[in-house]
Parts: structure tokens; sequence; C-alpha cells
């Protein structure tokens, strides 16, 4: 799907695919699902700590967090909402993510952390 995003964009731009620089990242369904990778750092970064075992609970269903999502009903965002009324997905996602970090999101979602992986190498061949 991102090789198809990549070739869209520069059909649209009415350029090459290797001048295009651009790597996309298509996430299966929303960001709060990154914040699944670790449910007690995910509760401590939003205030509330006692919902860990709450986010464990949903985090255990799935194979890997970027799976979390049954329908437009339960996808992350709303599985938050529903124990966190009130929450603001721009503030609290963006603490949670720092409480969490970038390592521990890596290892729990693999595609997001391939994609994380090629732009390293790119800063890094710079």
């Amino acid at each position: 799907m991102q090789d198809a995003t990549l070739e869209d964009l520069a059909q649209y731009l009415g350029m090459a695919k290797q001048e295009i620089r651009v790597i996309p990242y298509v996430v299966m369904h929303e960001f709060e699902a990154l914040l699944f990778s670790d449910c007690a750092s995910f509760a401590e970064g939003i205030g509330r700590k006692e919902l860990g075992g709450e986010f464990q609970k949903i985090r255990d269903q799935f194979a890997t967090p970027g799976e979390i999502n049954d329908s437009a009903q339960t996808t992350p965002s709303k599985r938050v909402e529903k124990l966190v009324p009130g929450y603001q997905k721009p503030f609290l996602g963006d603490l949670a993510a720092l409480e969490i970090g970038l390592t521990r999101m890596r290892v729990e979602c693999p595609r997001f952390g391939l994609w994380v992986g090629r732009l390293e190498s790119i800063v890094g061949a710079a």
C-alpha cells in the first residue's frame, strides 16, 4: 500500500517515483493504536495510571497494537474515549507517546518500526 501511495503521488505530480522525496507510512487504523504498545505507560502519560489494566485488556485481544479495530465503533480512539471521556487526542496522545517512547512502539508495531528504520538510514547516510 505504501508503494502504491508513492506511485500515485509520483503520477499526480508528474514525476518519476525515484524523484519523490517522500517515504509514506500508512497506519493500519489510527495513531492511538501505537499507544497500546505499552499500556501502563499510556495510562501514566495521560495521567490516568489506574487505566493501565483496562488498556492492557484491550491490547491482549490482538496480536499487535496496529490490529486493534473491529469496526467504526471500536477504533482505538473510540476505545480510549470510552474509558477517558473528553480524551483530547492531540494533547493527551502526544503526552502518552512521549511516555511510551519510540523504541517500544517500534518493537510492538513492526511495520512502524521498519518505516522509522528507513528514515534513520537516510539520515545516517546523509
